[in-house]
């Protein structure tokens, strides 16, 4: 391919939730005739459009957009499933002479594709799941993340204390195994040539602009799509509907919370969200080629992609 003379080439924007990875993945594709993958998990879900921030028709009309809406919200992805997905829509791309963007803002779903990783084989244990779900009714999903913390800190840093389901799963494979969660992932290495871009902007003015978003997605009828969501037969307590969001505005059609103070809960949670997406992606990590997403750094992203100087090969021997 004339932008690059390595196998396999994979750009990757990685970034903080509402920094500006949308709006800068369009207009680079469309510079460097490229098609976007995205790795951000909620984005799968059909019918979950407003409380996801998700591309819009017409942006998704601009550039071809792959791994959204892939699923109802009752089915669920697993890393592993994602993982074919996201090869398969990449061959793909590469079938028809054009880049693959790998965008998005889920840490874990972008490493596993471009570190390689082996999910340990380990078969859920029904009865161990029912004990650990029993727990967490009682003590409550926090202080359920805390004892995931005291175990296994380095899971614990990379999951919400709100997401109950992927707690759960730590606890169980620590608990059947004798292992810690973390412990007991591999990785193959990358199957492609690398380059990552990140985007950045002052913590406080990313707060400022995750605050505006949901004040947006209130404003263009959330909570309407998650009784919508309800009235099709989809339930709360599903895993896709525990994402902030669609956990708050389920407590405010039941009267458990006002809307007002939903709107505080979701912007203290994505606050909480945007730290720890920071620690899957260092500013320190010499991988990743920072730019300032406030200032109009197209030309400058675009000249780093084509100089195929700065890229990462794929390791020797690895498997396309």
């Amino acid at each position: 391919m004339q932008w690059c003379n390595l196998p396999d080439p994979l750009v990757v924007i990685v970034g903080p939730t509402a920094v500006g990875k949308t709006d800068a993945a369009l207009r680079l594709a469309e510079a460097l005739n490229a098609e976007i993958v995205s790795a951000d998990s909620r984005l799968f879900y059909r019918g979950m459009d407003i409380g996801t921030a998700k591309p819009s028709l017409a942006e998704r009309q601009r550039v071809p957009h792959h791994l959204i809406d892939v699923c109802n919200p009752d089915e669920t992805w697993s890393l592993p499933v994602f993982q074919q997905a996201a090869k398969e829509a990449i061959d793909g791309i590469y079938s028809r002479g054009r880049l693959p963007l790998l965008v998005g803002g889920t840490g874990q779903y972008v490493r596993a594709v471009i570190e390689g990783w082996e999910s340990p084989a380990q078969e859920a244990d029904v009865r161990m799941r029912r004990v650990l779900e029993r727990w967490a009714a009682e003590i409550g999903p926090v202080e359920l993340h805390r004892r995931l913390a005291v175990l296994d800190p380095v899971a614990a840093g990379r999951i919400l204390p709100g997401n109950i389901r992927r707690t759960i799963r730590a606890l169980e494979v620590i608990f059947s195994t004798g292992k810690r969660f973390n412990d007991q992932r591999t990785k193959r290495g990358s199957a492609y040539s690398l380059l990552i871009v990140g985007l950045r902007r002052p913590r406080s003015e990313v707060y400022a602009r995750v605050d505006a978003r949901i004040d947006q997605m209130v404003a263009n009828g959330l909570l309407a799509e998650v009784r919508g969501l309800l009235v099709r037969g989809y339930s709360a307590q599903l895993p896709s509907m525990s994402a902030i969001g669609y956990r708050e505005m389920v407590a405010v059609l039941e009267e458990r919370m006002t809307l007002a103070d939903a709107v505080v809960s979701m912007k203290s949670l994505t606050h909480q969200y945007v730290r720890r997406q920071a620690n899957w992606f260092k500013e320190s990590d010499p991988s990743i080629h920072w730019f300032d997403a406030g200032t109009d750094c197209l030309d400058a992203m675009v000249r780093l992609i084509h100089s195929c100087a700065d890229w990462i090969p794929r390791e020797s021997g690895t498997a396309a």
